[in-house]
């Protein structure tokens, strides 16, 4: 399954880009919203699981619209890292594990989404959908469609084997990402280890079109271009400056500024 190949729908604001894997289809929706929101939703004989919200009521709008002209009968929601966007579909059960929970709730995603609430105002949704059912680590099914679920200290990935993808937080190969300094990278690079292991089809991501094993080397190479940088490197400014010559064309220099404070926490 090639990641360009894929029927594109366009819509008034996002796009949906639907793979078909014969039984079980993919839907990407890319809201195009200002967090550049990926949502994606899982269908198996009409019943659909989707991963993660939509936060901005247009386009909660426009997917529900979507989903009900397809007549996609969604029955789970799994909320891991985007707790925002409890309006939608909110008579679907939503799933989560202790980690999300904790995260969207009291955590770091909660703090997120009321930073967004402060910078977007009311055209975001700023509700933490809850959880109304607690995942254990492991296999579940739902819809008549396995997944495998992995918590972390954040929230959780899931397997889909049936059609041999992963989802996880973030990837984007060609723009940074929030990285918490070496031990953080390190246990990344591990985790996109395993992904090339698996020979998984599609990666897919939080704030990124589906992506490729390729992609996924692409950004281990970074991830270590990043360790070596910052090792070469005293303070965070410094770094930025390097990595930013190192990666002229890449996008998401707020995550950069970020990940360079992690790791010059005193000098940033």
């Amino acid at each position: 399954m090639d990641k360009n190949t894929a029927k594109s729908v366009k819509l008034n604001k996002g796009e949906v880009c639907v793979y078909d894997f014969g039984e079980v289809k993919l839907y990407a929706y890319k809201t195009n919203d200002f967090i550049d929101n990926e949502v994606f939703i899982i269908t198996k004989n009409s019943k659909g699981i989707v991963i993660e919200l939509p936060c901005f009521y247009d386009n909660i709008k426009e997917l529900t619209e979507y989903l009900e002209k397809e007549n996609i009968d969604v029955v789970a929601k799994l909320v891991a890292y985007h707790g925002a966007g409890a309006s939608f579909l909110p008579d679907v059960p939503a799933y989560g594990t202790a980690s999300s929970v904790a995260y969207n709730s009291n955590g770091g995603g909660a703090a997120l989404v009321a930073n967004f609430k402060t910078t977007f105002g009311d055209i975001s949704d700023a509700s933490i959908c809850n959880a109304d059912n607690i995942l254990d680590d492991g296999d579940f099914e739902i819809a008549g469609i396995k997944l495998v679920i992995t918590s972390n200290s954040e929230a959780f990935d899931v397997e889909i084997p049936e059609i041999n993808c992963v989802y996880t937080h973030m990837l984007g190969h060609d723009c940074h990402s929030i990285v918490a300094g070496c031990s953080h990278a390190d246990g990344i690079i591990e985790k996109l280890n395993y992904y090339i292991s698996k020979d998984f089809n599609l990666v897919l991501t939080s704030h990124y079109t589906p992506e490729k094993l390729k992609d996924v080397k692409t950004k281990i190479d970074y991830l270590k271009d990043l360790k070596n940088i910052a090792d070469a490197c005293t303070n965070a400014e410094e770094m930025k400056k390097a990595v930013s010559e190192k990666y002229p064309e890449y996008s998401g220099m707020n995550y950069l500024d970020m990940t360079v404070g992690f790791f010059f926490p005193t000098k940033s």
